[in-house]
């Protein structure tokens, strides 16, 4: 006899096997043994319906989140306090118009390198919170014709709309925005579930850890689901890093991004939101698997006009007697350098009030780093300016630098990523050949009306860029300057940066597109500095002394309340794997967090002496610590009095004494102390 499978319940998807006979003797044998497959057919069915059953109701008494413990009295009070202040929080921050800038990295997986950026993307806008949640885009010249420029409706819809993840993707700065509130409509115990974690130390902050997620009866997507720091005194959430809950039968990834939010105590008893950090490892773009980093962040708080004082001119009040050291007259020449000289100082001040460059701090980063470095280049070049030369930052993440008269203008993006004191040297030799080649901006800029529009359009109403042309010549100058300076013997280091920027260039485009001033990349994306560039050795991943470049935020932070900036008081370590370099990256953000009082009263470190100004032969330069930003220095024809009409400092303060009392971040991932 044969035996063959026979589907009994197709519909059910299984099947039992049926014997089957062929001997005609054995007929009432077979009609037997139907009865009994029915019975066993019968039975294995009710089984399943029943097994089905439980597996069911488990499924649904299983719960989403873990079980919540039961706070204490003391930990009840300390939630009650953080969901009354965020409610003030957001009442302040609707009287603040803050620059929020978001830089957005793709990635893709790499066997060396662990993963590295294949695309990005550039937001800067100016959000107003006064009469809902909406931003003005800060529209770049090159968007002007595809009406960039718009009032986005509210953000306040949903992160899904607002983000556009689902077509393909679209990057919108207020789905962004939206991570600087836990959430700003339902954070409370009606519509979330507290439970506490352990006490934890911020830097010297010490805060309550609580794990937060909605209750089960809470209905709809987009609900925070993660953890909070509040801070003890205040009851002021410090930090938040979760995301936020998508559909019921979806994954969540799909719609929303995992983030981690930090708020800094820059005023007493004002914490705002400073940064966001964004990290996406594994999610599906078509048949692709992507990665996402991303940092957002948030300054100009505090806006205020800028004030200018007067150069070289001393007044004797008393007797109303004009000391100045200027001639009685002035001649062509000079009328048309002071005339260039006034559009200078109308576009830098409308840069600051606009929240775009940082605002003058006599004896900041600004003077004590670029300005010394400047002079390195100007003595041994015997630059005769007439003017002195300015030194300013651009407070943008973008890499590009351009003149203003005789404002060198350098972007905080461009800045972190030098590694090194003779690479920041190569960028400001180009700048300097732009100002001694008399490439200075349209003077049209003299007349103040023509500054009179909104801020957010001051990338496309002011034009900072040098032609090509220009920027040609400018290099070529440069490279001699560099050549007759101290640091000679160090341009093949410094030409690493430019080759480096080069390899990454082709996938960091909106990194390398400038908003105001000058790429360092020509339009076939070799860099301007080519001959520098050559002059370097092959990047060697391999290679821990070799450091390119850094990744973005190695040297300065911005004050998100008066939008200076200063150094990072942080500790540096070397490389020890290609994969510690990342180059031109973004990281994730940590911050060793002050109270506003604290941070007032903290001493700011003596300067360190400086080298001598004239060393002998035989001195050889001590290594720098791991820890010590490059430190300009000077050269031996510094002590006297400079053609630029100043007098540098006999000793010079390096880069790493110039860091403020208000020292509140670290890009060093420690951990933090729990108590």
């Amino acid at each position: 006899m044969t035996f063959r499978k026979i589907p009994l319940f197709q519909d059910q998807g299984f099947a039992i096997p049926q014997p089957q006979f062929s001997s005609q003797r054995d007929s009432e044998a077979r009609r037997h043994g139907k009865s009994a497959g029915r019975k066993i057919a019968g039975f294995a069915v009710t089984f399943l319906i029943l097994t089905m059953g439980v597996v069911c109701a488990y499924a649904k008494k299983e719960p989403k989140y873990e079980q919540a413990r039961q706070l204490t009295p003391e930990q009840l009070a300390l939630v009650q306090k953080a969901i009354t202040q965020e409610k003030i929080l957001i009442k302040n921050i609707q009287q603040r118009t803050p620059l929020v800038e978001t830089y957005i990295q793709d990635t893709r997986p790499d066997v060396k390198l662990y993963e590295v950026p294949m695309a990005d993307h550039y937001m800067l806008s100016r959000v107003d919170f006064g009469k809902g949640f909406f931003d003005k885009t800060y529209v770049p010249k090159e968007d002007v014709k595809r009406n960039f420029f718009r009032d986005s409706v509210s953000a306040m819809t949903g992160l899904t709309k607002a983000l556009g993840l689902d077509t393909h993707f679209t990057y919108m700065p207020s789905g962004f925005m939206e991570m600087m509130f836990i959430d700003p409509s339902g954070f409370d115990q009606q519509h979330y579930v507290f439970s506490f974690v352990r006490r934890e130390f911020l830097g010297t902050v010490r805060t309550w850890v609580f794990d937060v997620h909605p209750r089960a009866e809470v209905k709809g997507m987009g609900r925070f689901y993660g953890r909070i720091w509040i801070e003890d005194e205040g009851g002021n959430v410090v930090r938040f890093n979760g995301t936020y809950t998508g559909p019921t039968s979806e994954d969540a990834s799909k719609y929303f991004f995992h983030f981690d939010s930090w708020r800094m105590n820059v005023q007493p008893g004002i914490w705002l939101p400073v940064a966001v950090y964004v990290e996406e490892t594994q999610r599906t773009e078509g048949e692709k698997s992507v990665g996402l980093k991303a940092q957002t962040h948030f300054w100009g708080y505090s806006l205020k006009l800028p004030t200018r004082n007067a150069e070289n001119v001393s007044v004797k009040v008393d007797d109303a007697v004009d000391k100045s050291d200027d001639s009685q007259d002035v001649g062509p020449l000079q009328a048309s350098r002071m005339w260039i000289s006034q559009a200078e100082n109308n576009i830098i001040d409308r840069l600051v009030e606009a929240g775009l460059v940082a605002p003058l701090d006599p004896g900041g980063y600004e003077d004590k780093v670029l300005g010394q470095i400047v002079i390195n280049l100007i003595v041994p070049n015997n630059l005769a300016f007439t003017d002195p030369i300015h030194c300013r930052v651009l407070l943008t993440d973008t890499i590009e630098a351009t003149t203003v008269g005789n404002t060198i203008l350098v972007s905080k993006g461009l800045l972190d990523s030098l590694p090194s004191e003779e690479a920041i040297a190569a960028v400001m030799s180009l700048e300097l050949a732009h100002i001694a080649m008399g490439h200075h901006i349209d003077t049209r800029y003299a007349f103040n009306d023509r500054l009179l529009f909104p801020d957010e359009s001051t990338f496309r109403q002011i034009n900072m860029n040098h032609s090509d042309v220009d920027n040609g010549t400018a290099a070529k100058k440069a490279m001699e300057y560099l050549e007759a300076s101290m640091y000679k013997d160090k341009l093949p280091n410094a030409g690493l940066y430019f080759e480096q920027l080069a390899d990454r260039g082709g996938a960091l485009k909106a990194l390398n597109t400038p908003k105001l001033g000058d790429s360092m990349l020509r339009p076939d994306g070799t860099p301007w500095l080519a001959e520098l560039a050559h002059m370097a050795p092959k990047i060697n991943w391999d290679d821990p002394t070799q450091q390119a470049a850094l990744p973005l935020g190695s040297w300065l932070k911005t004050d998100p309340w008066d939008d200076k900036v200063h150094m990072l008081n942080a500790k540096r370590y070397l490389p020890m794997n290609a994969r510690d370099k990342m180059p031109f990256e973004v990281t994730p953000i940590f911050y060793k967090l002050q109270r506003y009082e604290e941070a007032a009263v903290t001493p700011t470190p003596a300067p360190a002496a400086a080298p001598s100004a004239t060393p002998s032969a035989n001195d050889q330069p001590a290594a720098a610590p791991d820890n010590a930003p490059p430190a300009p220095t000077s050269p031996a024809t510094s002590a006297s009095p400079t053609p630029n009409g100043a007098t540098p400092p006999s000793q010079p303060p390096p880069a790493s004494t110039a860091v403020p009392a208000q020292d509140q971040q670290s890009t060093t991932a420690q951990n933090p102390q729990t108590e």
